[in-house]
């Protein structure tokens, strides 16, 4: 197996998963600044030009959910309850909720904060985020009042949904994202870092590590 990936949300998700379950796969970074997901042979694999996608033998896969699904059901992990229609409702809420709300509310200041430095795009537009703050903070109380006395997401374990969520919102002290207030919401968010494949899930882009570009 292979897993193309960058420095982003996206493929953190999935770096950190196949690393928390114990997957055998060949990480092999994409250098995006030179380039790497325009390339003719990264497109054919994934026509978003975007990270990250898998291959597996004859199957390529992209979009991050998706991908999570797969590698937990090549394990049998319940962080996909595959078997259990209940909980993958719930775990699909969740996911759902993020791609649909969640994710647009917390994303501008993560592209702000987060990805225009890392991919040398200039300066953070604070003024720009400033009309962001009240939908954020509308979603916020929603996700904290719903942590209250919960250490995950769903299912009263860690799946799947709880990876979708805290991505983009790990980074949150750096992306100056306003959510000292919800107490719940930072204490889920610190008991991921517990996780050693999700506190620190990138895989050392050493001359041994292949580049994709």
């Amino acid at each position: 197996m292979k897993i193309y990936w960058i420095k982003a949300q996206a493929p953190r998700k999935v770096v950190a998963l196949a690393r928390h379950l114990g997957i055998e796969a060949e990480f092999e970074h994409v250098d995006a600044l030179a380039g790497g997901l325009k390339t003719p042979a990264y497109a054919a694999l994934n026509p978003n030009r975007k990270a990250p996608t898998m291959v597996d033998g004859d199957f390529v896969l992209w979009e991050s959910p998706a991908i999570m699904i797969y590698l937990c059901n090549k394990v049998g992990s319940d962080m996909w309850p595959a078997t259990n229609l209940a909980d993958q409702v719930e775990v699909m809420r969740w996911i759902s909720w993020n791609d649909t709300h969640w994710m647009r509310a917390v994303g501008n200041f993560y592209f702000e904060h987060i990805i225009k430095p890392r991919f040398h795009m200039g300066a953070a537009d604070r003024d720009a985020l400033e009309k962001e703050v009240p939908g954020l903070l509308a979603l916020a109380e929603i996700l904290d009042d719903h942590l209250a006395g919960r250490d995950y997401v769903a299912c009263d374990r860690l799946t799947i949904a709880d990876f979708q969520l805290a991505a983009m919102a790990t980074d949150w002290r750096e992306a100056e994202m306003p959510l000292a207030g919800y107490t719940n919401i930072v204490r889920w968010l610190d008991g991921l870092m517990d996780i050693p494949a999700w506190a620190n899930p990138w895989p050392e882009t050493t001359p041994q590590t292949r580049q994709a570009a």
